[in-house]
């Protein structure tokens, strides 16, 4: 008899699933555009540090739990996390240096 994919076992996978990946995809949007515009002054690096930290902390856990899906989405968020302040330090003070250029 085949497997009820409905049942709660799967669903709670399926949940936890989506919602490491929609959590993990979240600064991808933010990262695109800091790419196309080489602007990220407005990006908090406080906000881009407790993001990272608390990420690290759910790999940390799941890691903890042996729960692969909760290391691997975060895993991946906390590079994309990283990837994004990276992006905040080499983009962040542009329209500084713009304005002293025009001076």
């Amino acid at each position: 008899m085949p497997a009820n994919i409905f049942s709660k076992e799967n669903m709670d996978m399926v949940v936890g699933i989506t919602a490491g990946v929609l959590t993990a995809a979240s600064m991808l949007p933010q990262v695109i555009k800091t790419l196309k515009t080489k602007k990220a002054e407005h990006v908090s690096v406080l906000m881009l540090l407790v993001l990272i930290s608390g990420v690290s902390l759910w790999i940390v856990y799941g890691c903890i739990k042996n729960d692969l899906p909760i290391v691997c989405t975060n895993s991946f968020s906390l590079l994309v996390n990283i990837f994004m302040l990276i992006l905040r330090w080499r983009y962040g003070n542009n329209s500084k240096a713009r304005r002293r250029n025009m001076a």
